[in-house]
């Protein structure tokens, strides 16, 4: 009965307050990418893209990047770029990105405080805010004590837990679009780059109406994708597709006021799924959509393949 209740709620003020209306947010992952940076020519090109877009956006910093190359001034001053944009929100992603279901609850957040150092001196500088954190792998531990540890050491740090409700891979994509690029076969580079649109815009899709089925809406949807090659490159297509397709790109600060966000989590293991599948209260719910998804075996296929030569 109290799950009706709650899911009454969440469907009667969303449509009060949002009616149809269609958005979604932009989150990066694993900012800075250094190395491409490098490859480059010192050109930021992913940040480029954006300020072209002129959408907000959020990135999730992980400082250990700036180790990538021996050219760390460099990339401090990428760093501090990508945080001084008007239209950037900034998170902790940890400083080098491990797992807290192997790394365990007091070398997790040692990792948490190490990689907060040199982002809240920039963020202090340009009039920012560190709210936000982001596991890596959205891997919130292997159980509910785990699960319970963290989220009170977040809270006492006045970080939120940064949810997304859209992911497609983006980093397998990547993995196998700066394979063929790096071998000079660019047709097949620039098929994957069009399959990762088309996928993606699918999974958005898919999510949405997942939501509609759940909720009886449309959600305010959040983005996961990562500071890549194939994002610097396909992004902007996947925005104007979406744009096409009636989406607003909002905030992430925006995507939060929407109720949905204010659920319990019920899924208490280590993988990073979608929060519309950690709301449920059963596997047999998750396992039943996760069977429905657009199908992603073509690139998974090419990943393994690449992965085995």
């Amino acid at each position: 009965m109290q799950f009706k209740l709650q899911l009454f709620f969440l469907v009667f003020s969303g449509l009060l307050c949002f009616g149809q209306q269609k958005s979604i947010s932009i989150t990066i992952d694993d900012v800075p990418n250094a190395t491409k940076y490098q490859k480059d020519g010192y050109s930021p090109k992913l940040l480029n893209l954006l300020d072209s877009l002129d959408i907000p956006f959020t990135i999730f910093i992980n400082e250990k990047k700036i180790l990538q190359t021996e050219d760390v001034e460099h990339n401090k001053t990428l760093l501090e770029s990508w945080i001084k944009r008007e239209l950037a929100l900034i998170g902790n992603h940890t400083y080098s990105h491990p797992r807290y279901s192997d790394a365990g609850l007091d070398s997790f957040v040692q990792d948490i405080e190490k990689g907060e150092i040199l982002t809240k001196r920039y963020a202090v500088k340009h009039g920012k805010n560190l709210a936000y954190f982001r596991f890596p792998f959205n891997d919130m531990g292997k159980d509910s004590i785990q699960h319970v540890q963290i989220r009170e050491y977040l809270r006492s740090k006045d970080y939120i837990i940064a949810p997304f409700t859209v992911e497609s891979s983006d980093w397998m994509f990547d993995y196998v679009y700066q394979h063929y690029l790096d071998s000079g076969e660019i047709g097949k580079a620039k098929a994957v780059g069009e399959q990762y649109v088309q996928k993606t815009v699918a999974l958005v899709g898919f999510f949405d109406e997942m939501a509609k089925s759940l909720y009886g809406r449309s959600v305010k949807h959040i983005y996961l994708c990562h500071d890549n090659a194939i994002n610097a490159d396909y992004l902007g297509e996947i925005i104007t597709r979406l744009k096409q397709n009636d989406y607003q790109i909002v905030s992430f600060k925006e995507s939060l006021t929407d109720p949905i966000y204010d659920q319990e989590d019920h899924y208490y293991k280590k993988w990073g799924i979608s929060w519309l599948y950690r709301w449920m209260d059963t596997q047999e719910e998750r396992v039943k959509w996760m069977k429905q998804e657009p199908d992603l075996s073509e690139i998974q296929g090419a990943y393994q393949q690449i992965l085995e030569n």
